[in-house]
């Protein structure tokens, strides 16, 4: 990719711009934050190390929405963060009044860019993006299902004692305790998880993993999690800027898969160059079926809570 742009200069967004330019995933990465000189401070910290990286981007930052102009692709991560005991749905109302001017940059400075939504509820603030824009569904995703996928994975690793690199996990519906990790979809090199874990053992990691944002962010106090969000991120852009057609669990709205109409959920889907190419229906047994519709209820709870756009 020449250029992309990254809303919000906080610790994930942080993350995520030094994994990028380190990947050299494009040539050009600006972050814009309000917050005056701090997205240019960032900038300069990341850029500082490409002679140790060994990388070319050019990190730049800027407080001027429209420095989104000519960004292939727009990632956002601005948004208060959690604070211990809150839901991401306890956020929504803040981040919603940050995500529609962000919106209102988009459509006004990169009208042709793709958006990839990290802040949260990120289901939900997905969705909003999607209406507020009026773009197609491939150009509208959100960070959700690489995250949860990738700490049910590091889990089970932890778990098994086995290489993490050979554990390959699905997580499906909203980003949140309604989420729905599918054990049955989940291998170690191709063996089922099954053939290694107990069911018991198994129902313990699928809450652990429910949980596991909230978990760092109980262990840390202070700060929700950035490392592993700001790594997914990247998995998503390296996807996308390398075309490389990559099977990853995505927010997207969906229009009819797996029932589910006018809603933001994390699905499997294939990213590339186009974006959001297509999204892959997995058939689920009766009560994975069921998980997800209940998960797709507590989506649509908060998505009813949205002003007209």
């Amino acid at each position: 990719m020449h250029k992309i742009a990254i809303v919000g200069a906080g610790r994930v967004g942080e993350t995520a711009a030094q994994i990028i330019a380190e990947q050299d995933l494009c040539r050009e990465l600006v972050l814009i934050d309000i917050r005056e000189d701090v997205p240019q401070g960032v900038a300069l910290d990341i850029y500082e190390t490409a002679p140790l990286f060994c990388f070319d981007t050019r990190v730049t930052g800027s407080n001027d929405g429209a420095a989104v102009a000519g960004a292939e692709l727009v990632i956002v991560t601005a948004g208060f963060p959690r604070k211990p005991g809150m839901s991401r749905s306890d956020v929504l109302d803040a981040n919603l009044a940050i995500i529609d001017p962000i919106c209102d940059d988009l459509l006004a400075h990169a009208p042709d860019a793709m958006v990839l939504v990290v802040s949260n509820p990120v289901d939900v603030l997905t969705y909003r993006v999607w209406r507020r824009t009026g773009w197609p569904r491939s150009r509208v995703f959100g960070q959700a299902g690489v995250l949860d996928a990738s700490r049910m994975a590091a889990f089970i690793a932890l778990e098994t004692g086995f290489s993490a690199r050979d554990v390959t996990t699905m997580v499906l519906g909203g980003h949140g305790d309604s989420m729905v990790p599918v054990p049955r979809y989940c291998t170690i090199n191709g063996i089922p998880v099954s053939h290694f874990i107990s069911p018991e053992r198994l129902a313990g990691i699928i809450q652990r993993t429910r949980d596991g944002g909230a978990e760092i962010l109980s262990l840390r106090g202070n700060s929700s999690a950035y490392d592993a969000p700001g790594a997914a991120i990247a998995a998503m852009v390296e996807a996308i800027a390398r075309n490389r057609s990559r099977v990853l669990p995505c927010v997207a709205i969906l229009d009819g898969e797996y029932g589910e109409r006018e809603i933001a959920m994390g699905v499997p889907a294939v990213l590339n160059q186009q974006g959001l190419a297509r999204i892959i229906e997995l058939p689920l047994e009766a009560e994975e079926q069921q998980a997800f519709a209940g998960s797709a209820k507590a989506v649509r709870a908060d998505i009813g809570r949205l002003p007209a756009a």
